[in-house]
């Protein structure tokens, strides 16, 4: 297998059949694509899922290149927020071309204090799992809400059409 297609969760790929599914949060996604990499040896993990964007006017689908683990917080031990303490991978950069991830384990329907361009719950895990064990990784998030009060419906309303143009995006750059 070549490429390895994952997303965290069946709602957010329908009609996308080819996709692996993780489960939400880092630590199923950590779980998941571990095992379907030690399975399948792939050269390139791709991830697809949504994102919600802290950017005004960041609509669509966009490819994310740098990835932050934003709920990382030991500050009280003197590190950044998002650095894994004793940890030599403090953030993911696979080109400055792109948007950047921040990746944790809760829902964000306000502003947080990392500066990303948007977030999600995987991508940051998968990004780490793929520079670990050297396979390309690339992410495309399609934007289905602003973080806000109105994220839960917005996510909901907009999984399908995410999906619809990852298709035609992946088409065109020949990853499917």
């Amino acid at each position: 297998m070549n490429k390895l297609f994952v997303a965290a969760l069946k709602e957010e790929t329908p009609g996308l059949n080819f996709f692996n599914h993780t489960g939400a949060g880092k630590i199923n996604a950590t779980y998941h694509v571990a095992k379907l990499i030690f399975q399948h040896k792939p050269l390139e993990v791709i991830n697809f899922g949504t994102a919600g964007s802290l950017k005004k006017g960041l609509n669509g689908l966009i490819e994310c290149t740098k990835f932050y683990q934003r709920d990382m917080d030991a500050r009280g031990l003197n590190f950044e927020l998002g650095e894994t303490p004793f940890d030599e991978i403090k953030e993911i950069i696979l080109s400055e071309n792109g948007y950047s991830c921040g990746s944790g384990d809760s829902f964000v329907t306000s502003n947080i204090e990392m500066n990303v361009d948007v977030v999600d719950m995987e991508a940051y895990a998968i990004a780490k799992i793929c520079k670990k064990e050297n396979i390309k990784f690339r992410c495309f998030k399609f934007i289905s809400d602003e973080a806000n009060e109105n994220a839960k419906s917005d996510w909901t309303q907009n999984c399908k059409k995410g999906a619809i143009l990852f298709l035609e995006h992946a088409k065109k750059l020949s990853l499917i």
